[in-house]
């Protein structure tokens, strides 16, 4: 172990925590400390407390992400119910916790008649992650949306971050190294509950025809290159249905990877190079992963 002295916490620590059932591959090794802190005041106390030069990680829903096999060292910080709360701040905006889902923060926004949050619906994850990704889809990105975030730092300080701080680019921030993401304000704009619902239906129906939504997947694999689908071009590279071990690449969606059993880790990571090989060979294009990848290889 890499962590010797740990501070006293309110939340729940546990030491060599499994990972893959918090992440949406069901793959991959324990986190050397898994951290579920009580409040944002417990995060702050036990970062400000923790040695410096231990690693710390924050984990959503654990949709866009492989864990490696060998697991995470230092510390995973994952925030639990305490961190999902929504409520209306103003007509048209919404103060959310890090915690909190695409599909809580969309109702919210509909039960408070704010439109222009319909996409979140889409997304799966948390508003941590859509804030340090800047998550998008149906044509909404969270740079739209964002007034501003709470974060805590790595030495245990509360700051806050407007939009313009974050410096967004394509599914990017330039969030402080080791920052964790709090809290977010979202701004809508009025709309009329029954539409928002009608939009919030429409995009819900159009992931269930499209993506593999079933399976142990990751969501989108990897970022659409400029004026290029990444689906269309691993589809014309030929891997469509493309299998590596238990890792497959999705026949339904081929920006997808599935695990379809028992796949480890390393198969659904070496998949998606394979995968990038093959386009970069095809097409001279090369596919950058959107999905995050984490840990020690085996």
């Amino acid at each position: 172990m890499s962590v010797n002295i740990l501070p006293k916490v309110e939340g729940k620590l546990t030491p060599d925590a499994p990972l893959a059932p918090l992440v949406w591959f069901k793959s991959g090794g324990s986190a050397e400390y898994l951290f579920e802190p009580k409040d944002i005041h417990d995060l702050q106390e036990f970062l400000r407390q923790l040695d410096p030069t231990v690693p710390v990680m924050a984990l959503g829903l654990g949709s866009n992400l492989i864990v490696r096999d060998g697991g995470v060292r230092g510390v995973v910080v994952r925030l639990g119910k305490a961190f999902a709360k929504v409520t209306s701040i103003d007509a048209v905006t919404l103060n959310c916790g890090a915690g909190a889902s695409g599909i809580l923060v969309s109702s919210t926004a509909r039960d408070n008649r704010i439109s222009g949050l319909e996409f979140l619906r889409s997304i799966p994850g948390t508003v941590g992650g859509f804030v340090r990704m800047n998550g998008g889809a149906y044509g909404g990105e969270v740079k739209d949306i964002l007034v501003d975030c709470d974060v805590v730092m790595r030495d245990g300080a509360l700051a806050t971050l407007s939009v313009k701080e974050l410096h967004y680019s394509y599914r990017h921030s330039q969030l402080p190294d080791g920052a964790i993401v709090v809290g977010a304000r979202f701004r809508g704009v009025p709309g009329a509950a029954d539409a928002i619902q009608a939009e919030m239906d429409r995009i819900s129906a159009a992931r269930e025809a499209s993506q593999p939504l079933r399976s142990k997947t990751g969501g989108s694999t990897f970022k659409n290159p400029d004026g290029h689908k990444a689906w269309q071009l691993v589809d014309e590279a030929g891997c469509r249905g493309l299998q590596i071990g238990g890792a497959q690449v999705s026949e339904k969606h081929t920006n997808f990877l599935i695990n379809t059993g028992d796949a480890t880790s390393a198969e659904i990571e070496a998949l998606g190079d394979e995968v990038r090989q093959r386009v970069k060979a095809k097409s001279g294009i090369d596919l950058h992963w959107e999905i995050q990848r984490v840990g020690e290889t085996k």
